[in-house]
């Protein structure tokens, strides 16, 4: 009798943790499909915040050597911007 009881008992055991071992694992599987996906949108970003503030240098280098008083306020509109957080 105990024998059966017992058995029955690690029987349930192991399906609870088989279980939980199938859920953990779609879990892990979809957070690697979302951090994937976030860190090649995050790349992107990057990269095009930075051409942004190279083209922006490279403006204000050229509005140093070329001044232009139209060059000089829109340099001024983007340099006085607070950062977007």
């Amino acid at each position: 009798m105990k024998s059966d009881l017992i058995n029955w008992m690690l029987t349930l055991v192991l399906g609870v943790l088989a279980v939980a071992t199938v859920i953990l694992a779609v879990r892990t599987i979809n957070l690697m499909h979302e951090f994937r996906t976030l860190s090649t949108q995050a790349a992107i970003a990057n990269n095009s915040l930075l051409q942004a503030r190279a083209l922006a240098n490279d403006v204000g280098l050229y509005n140093q050597k070329s001044p232009s008083p139209e060059l000089t306020r829109i340099l001024a509109a983007v340099q006085g911007r607070p950062a977007a957080r």
